[in-house]
C-alpha cells in the first residue's frame, strides 16, 4: 500500500508544476482512475479543466483524445465509422477518438442527446457496438468529462442514466489568493506541459485497480454503505436516490481511497470523505421540496450526519 501512497504523492508533485489548488479534486481524480471510474469535472471556465485532464494523461503515461462536444456532433464522430475501401472492395472500420486510453469530452453538455448516449456503452461495458459487431476498449479506459454551471444556452442536461455512470464528480475552485499570486510570479503563461514528467504507465495502473479489489471491507462498513443508500431512497426531499450502482462504486471508490491512505482497509472516515462527490450528482432532489433550496450536496451531508456508523 505504501507504494500506491507514494505514487499518488508523485502524481500530485507533476500536477503542482501546472496547476494550483484544488488537491483534494486531484486526490479524487486519482482515486477515480485507481478505481478505473469515469471523472466528471465541473467549473467555470478558465479554472484548468482541459489543462488538468491533459496533464493527468500525460503523468500516467496514457494515450489520450480530445472531443469538442458542440450541438452538430454525431455518435460516429466519436466512435468511428465503417466506410467501402474501393481499393480492396471491401467495408472496413474506421475507429474513432473513443479508442484510446483517457477521452477527454469537452463540454460534454453542449452535445444533442442522441450524441452523449453514444457513450452509454462505453463507460458501463468498455466496448461499443458498430454495425452489429463489438469492438473492445482500450484498458485502462477513463471518460474524463468537463461541463460549465453556470452557461445553460444552448447545452443539454445530461441524463441519469449517464450521471450514474460516471465514478465522481469534482469541482474546481478558484484557487486561493496566495495560490493565484504564485502562479502569476512562477509558472508560464504558455504551458506545453515539458515540464511534467511521466511516472507510470497503464500497466501499473492495471496492477493497481486489481490490487484495489484486495482491499478489506468489514460488514460493518458494507452495513454503513447500505443505512446511507437506504437513506437516499426514504427521503421525502429526494425524488430518485442512489442507485445499486453508485452502492457499488461507493464502496470500490473507498478502496482505493483507502489504498492512497496507505492502508489496506475500508474506514468509516473513507466512506464519509467520499459520500459528496460519489453520490450527489446520482440522485434527483424534489424540486418542490426543501431539498431543491438545499442541493444533493446538502442532502448527502444531512445523511452522513444522521446516519450511525456501524459497531
Amino acid at each position: 500500500m505504501e507504494n500506491v501512497k507514494c505514487l499518488c504523492q508523485d502524481i500530485l508533485q507533476e500536477c503542482r508544476k501546472v496547476i494550483v489548488g484544488n488537491e483534494k479534486e486531484i486526490k479524487l481524480m486519482i482515486m477515480s482512475i485507481f478505481s478505473g471510474g469515469h471523472v466528471l469535472i465541473e467549473a467555470v471556465p478558465g479554472t484548468g479543466k482541459t489543462t488538468l485532464v491533459k496533464t493527468m494523461a500525460k503523468i500516467l503515461g496514457l494515450a489520450s483524445e480530445r472531443i469538442q462536444f458542440v450541438s452538430d456532433l454525431m455518435p460516429s464522430d466519436i466512435l468511428g465509422v465503417t466506410i467501402y475501401d474501393q481499393k480492396d472492395q471491401d467495408f472496413k472500420f474506421r475507429k474513432g477518438p473513443i479508442f484510446t486510453n483517457i477521452l477527454l469530452a469537452d463540454e460534454i453538455n453542449r452535445a444533442v442527446p442522441r450524441t452523449q448516449s453514444a457513450l452509454l456503452e462505453a463507460m458501463e461495458e468498455h466496448q461499443v457496438t458498430i454495425d452489429g459487431n463489438l469492438y473492445a476498449l482500450a484498458k485502462p479506459f477513463v471518460v474524463m468529462a468537463t461541463q460549465n454551471p453556470v452557461e445553460f444556452e444552448s447545452t443539454f442536461n445530461l441524463p441519469l442514466a449517464q450521471l450514474d455512470r460516471f465514478f465522481v464528480k469534482i469541482s474546481l475552485s478558484y484557487p486561493k489568493a496566495e495560490e493565484e499570486a504564485y502562479m502569476l510570479a512562477n509558472m508560464r503563461f504558455v504551458n506545453d506541459l515539458q515540464e511534467v514528467s511521466t511516472i507510470t504507465q497503464a500497466e501499473t495502473l492495471l496492477e493497481i485497480q486489481s490490487t484495489c479489489e484486495a482491499i478489506h471491507v468489514s460488514v460493518e462498513i458494507i452495513g454503513y454503505v447500505m443505512d446511507i443508500i437506504k437513506a437516499t431512497r426514504e427521503k421525502k426531499e429526494i425524488l430518485v436516490g442512489a442507485s445499486p450502482r453508485a452502492a457499488k462504486s461507493l464502496v470500490q471508490g473507498a478502496k482505493a481511497w483507502a489504498m492512497i491512505q496507505g492502508r489496506d482497509f475500508v474506514t468509516p472516515d473513507d466512506i464519509q470523505e467520499l459520500a459528496v462527490p460519489m453520490l450527489a450528482h446520482r440522485m434527483i432532489v424534489n424540486p418542490m421540496g426543501t431539498g431543491a433550496v438545499k442541493g444533493g450536496e446538502a442532502m448527502i451531508k444531512k445523511i452522513i450526519e444522521e446516519t450511525k456508523v456501524r459497531k
